[in-house]
């Protein structure tokens, strides 16, 4: 491979840093390092690759055309070292109690989403001769797919409409429509069914908001954290959210969950990378399709 055709991580790293942040300054802090170098580095990348990246002038940074393929690609092949590194490091049991190689799976799920499927699911699993230790990682609404591709996880319960399955093989598991969780005192929680322009920018009661790859999309709503956080807030009346039927099981009193009839149905998969060669994996994927 011809040398001018190849990144470092590194230089990967601090491309993506400026793309994201469109400010040399901010990215520079971001990575821990002087302006200067982190410019010069970029400058060497473009002379390399032959293209600009980026759109330079006194009222900021932009991305050409080239930068923002850049953008989507370095993302992708950062994630796709980063889980290498990860698996790696899991198969050969680094971090492990006494070390050594363990039959392990990471399995992301979605707070407080297909709470009765995932408990059947690991028991049944349980009970196979030679299954491999089940370790669930929740995650916010959307931080499944981000969990797969960069290795924090090996397979993971998602839920379209909600996730992403590009570049993931995934098996259907289960369709289920969408329940509004507001506070159980508020007007909302003494309807029967709502529809969806009944729960669009309710007076004092905005949707919450979870992150995705690090970032909040705008909005009145508070940022989430994680379930106890959005359940709290529910329940003092601060934000409402829309969730899978089954997110029931996590209700306390002091919430109310009304069938939102119009929202689309959700539908929960369980996907894993498309280049997986885990026996462990294929044998919980099996399990999961025969429940």
């Amino acid at each position: 491979m011809d040398a001018l055709d190849t990144l470092e991580t590194r230089e990967l790293r601090y491309f993506l840093a400026v793309a994201e942040e469109l400010h040399f300054g901010r990215a520079a802090e971001r990575l821990g390092m002087a302006q200067p170098p982190l410019s010069r580095a970029i400058q060497q990348m473009e002379r390399r690759l032959g293209v600009s990246l980026l759109e330079r002038n006194r009222r900021g940074v932009a991305l050409t055309g080239a930068g923002e393929v850049l953008l989507y690609e370095g993302r992708a092949a950062l994630d796709a070292a980063t889980a290498a590194a990860r698996r790696t490091r899991r198969a050969g049991g680094a971090g492990t109690p006494g070390g050594g190689a363990r039959n392990r799976l990471v399995l992301a799920v979605k707070a407080a989403a297909s709470h009765e499927l995932l408990q059947k699911l690991l028991a049944a699993y349980a009970a196979e001769p030679g299954a491999a230790e089940i370790e669930v990682l929740p995650s916010g609404t959307c931080e499944q797919e981000e969990m797969l591709r960069d290795g924090r996880a090996d397979v993971a319960l998602m839920h379209k409409p909600f996730n992403s399955l590009a570049g993931f093989d995934s098996e259907e598991l289960l369709t289920e429509g969408q329940i509004a969780i507001v506070p159980a005192g508020h007007p909302l929680a003494a309807r029967r069914t709502l529809s969806l322009a009944d729960v669009t920018d309710v007076p004092g009661l905005p949707h919450a908001r979870w992150p995705r790859r690090g970032t909040y999309p705008p909005g009145p709503g508070p940022e989430i954290h994680d379930q106890t956080q959005l359940a709290q807030l529910i329940a003092l009346g601060r934000t409402m959210a829309l969730f899978p039927e089954s997110a029931r099981a996590w209700l306390w009193a002091e919430h109310a969950a009304v069938p939102v009839v119009d929202a689309p149905p959700v539908v929960t998969h369980i996907a894993w990378p498309a280049h997986s060669r885990s026996l462990a994996l294929a044998g919980l994927v099996r399990m999961a399709t025969r429940l």
